[in-house]
Formats: structure tokens, sequence, C-alpha cells
């Protein structure tokens, strides 16, 4: 059974697409058939896939979606490219800014991510989808789409405190657009505990939604890594660039983790 997972926070800078990554291609390393969907207009996921120019693509999330919204039919894998560890992937580039102008006047709106992921969805055991750094239609998209939510939270205080907005958010679209949807935990990331502060903000977190039913914090933390951002430079996961590092530990840790899940 295929799983489909959103990992979202409005909040930017806070490892999403780092973590789609070196979560989809462990996944992979586990011998799971898995596909990853850049649905930010940046493109970072394409990018840290090796896809250096995004703009140069002829079809991209963007014209899959603009296609099912005109109901034109598509070939099986129609815009999906094939990464050198193991996964496939639907990319982004900046049309898909302007999907969100089209889907205004669209009937079912979020619905069209949905609708698309069904039909790839036999194909696959696990489906992560890279929202961008915002609430917007896309991302409500992406949370109709999913079985399930990962919140990446960088371990700061800033970016915890948008946490109940992006809650509340996911909340509404369980109650009306997607009854299943449930969130599988919030990440710490970037975590350094050579600081008191990283200490207090994650044990914040953990008495805040460590023992919430609904919400929960995962047991794995990512460390903050240089390496992770040269591994993304160089289009491949952590795993490849630097595997004996604490932070490919970690996201082999986080692999068995969501497939406990």
């Amino acid at each position: 059974m295929c799983i489909v997972y959103a990992v979202c926070n409005q909040k930017g800078g806070c490892s999403k697409t780092s973590l789609t990554v070196n979560l989809g291609i462990g996944l992979a390393m586990a011998g799971k058939k898995v596909c990853l969907i850049d649905a930010d207009p940046q493109g970072s996921l394409t990018v840290s896939l090796g896809f250096q120019d995004p703009d140069a693509l002829t079809v991209t999330l963007a014209t899959i979606m603009r296609d099912i919204i005109d109901e034109k039919e598509f070939p099986e894998d129609y815009g999906m490219l094939h990464h050198i560890e193991g996964v496939d992937l639907i990319p982004a580039n900046m049309e898909l800014s302007g999907i969100e102008v089209s889907l205004a006047n669209t009937m079912s709106r979020e619905m069209i991510l949905r609708e698309y992921i069904e039909t790839i969805r036999d194909r696959f055991d696990y489906v992560l989808i890279d929202c961008m750094p915002s609430l917007g239609v896309m991302t409500i998209n992406a949370l109709v789409a999913a079985d399930r939510v990962i919140i990446p939270v960088q371990a700061a205080y800033l970016p915890i405190i948008g946490l109940q907005m992006l809650i509340k958010t996911i909340s509404v679209v369980k109650k009306r657009l997607n009854k299943t949807l449930s969130i599988e935990g919030i990440l710490i990331t970037m975590v350094d505990y050579r600081t008191n502060y990283a200490k207090d903000i994650t044990a914040m977190l953990r008495d805040s939604y460590g023992m919430s039913e609904e919400v929960g914090v995962l047991q794995t933390y990512i460390p903050f890594s240089v390496k992770i951002q040269e591994a993304s430079s160089e289009g491949i996961s952590i795993f490849r660039y630097a595997p004996k590092c604490k932070a490919a530990e970690s996201f082999a840790n986080l692999t068995k983790e969501v497939m406990g899940a």
C-alpha cells in the first residue's frame, strides 16, 4: 500500500527539501519504490537532485496539473525524471507559481494534485511531496493528496511560533477535505546540541507536543551539518556524499522510524 507524505511547514529554511531528498533516498535504499514531488516553484528539490536548470524542463508539475485542469490525457511516465539513487522525481520550476492563479477559478481546485497522485499511486510504496513555504492553494493541494504530514522544525525559537497556525490548517483540511489525513510528527532539524539554546528549544517542543495524540514529535532528530548542504549542491544524498557522518546516521534512523510507523 502506497503512503503519501506531505513535508510541510510555511516557514522557510527548516530543511523540508533536505528531508524529502534524504528520507526518499533512504526509503529507496531499503528497497522501496519512491516518487518525490517538487511542489515548490523555486524548484529546490529538483535542483537538489542534480537537475540544475529547472526552467529548461519542458514537462513539470505545473504542466501536469494544467493538463488535469484541462482534462487532457498524458502518458504514464509523463514528466517523470529518474535519479541515480533510485527515486523518481516530478520536477517543478517557476511555472508552478502561475498554477495558483489558474486554480482560482477551477472546480474542486484543492483536489488537482490528489487526482494526479491517484494515477501513479499503485506504482510506488511511498510518495513524498516537498511543499512550498506558504499555506497557499498548492500546499492545501498537497495536504489533500497526503495520507500523513511530517513537519520539519528548526531547533530555534522563531520557527516554532508558526506551528499552531500550521497545525490548525492541517486540522481544517482533515475536517473538510481529507478525513484520513494525520500528522506523522514534528521532526526537529538543524540541531546543535553543543548549545544550551538548542537543548532548551528541543525540550520545549517535546514538552509541548511530545505526548500529543494529534501531533507528536518524532524520536529521530537531524543534526546541523554543512555536509547536508554540500550533498545537495552535488545533486546527491547524504548517504552517497558522506555515508559515515552523523547526519547520514540520523536520516537512516528516520527512515527506519517512518517505515515502522
